[in-house]
């Protein structure tokens, strides 16, 4: 690793080292490689890598919502493990909300399971940095989740906004 940090938009390429994050984050309910690569390809604009020397080692993957494109809905956020503890979560957000706030989004939207602390202190120091609201309510209960053999915690939903550039 070259120690030289990049955040840039994904590229198709990045698709599966994306997918290789998240299932060596053991926490993230990880999606099929195709899904990430069809990520990196139809939502880039609205996602973030950051590459050392070439390599993907974080990313913030998200979305505008369809009926509301005001809000962007943060799907996953992953960092290598070599690259954890250093703040490149919070960062990845931070320059994320830089390049979608001057294109009209005013509201980050995610979902947290309510035992995922780690989730929670992001997510809420990411609303501290940006002087914003932000509120959180039950948005699924663990029995709308399918029966599948797994048992899946609720989720809530938290709105963080508005969001503006300082």
């Amino acid at each position: 690793m070259s120690g030289k940090l990049l955040i840039e938009y994904p590229t198709k390429a990045d698709g599966a080292a994306l997918w290789r994050i998240a299932r060596d984050s053991a926490k993230l309910d990880l999606n099929s490689p195709y899904a990430y690569m069809l990520w990196c390809r139809d939502f880039a604009d609205s996602s973030v890598v950051v590459s050392d020397g070439g390599e993907p080692v974080g990313f913030v993957i998200a979305y505008r919502r369809p009926g509301d494109q005001e809000t962007a809905l943060v799907w996953q956020v992953a960092v290598d493990a070599s690259q954890r503890g250093k703040g490149l979560a919070g960062a990845l957000l931070d320059e994320l909300f830089r390049r979608l706030v001057p294109r009209g989004v005013r509201y980050l939207e995610t979902t947290i399971t309510p035992d995922n602390e780690a989730s929670i202190r992001l997510f809420t120091s990411f609303a501290k940095r940006w002087n914003a609201a932000c509120e959180s309510d039950r948005l699924f209960e663990a029995a709308d989740f399918p029966a599948d053999g797994e048992t899946h915690e609720p989720e809530d939903l938290y709105r963080i906004g508005p969001l503006r550039l300082a």
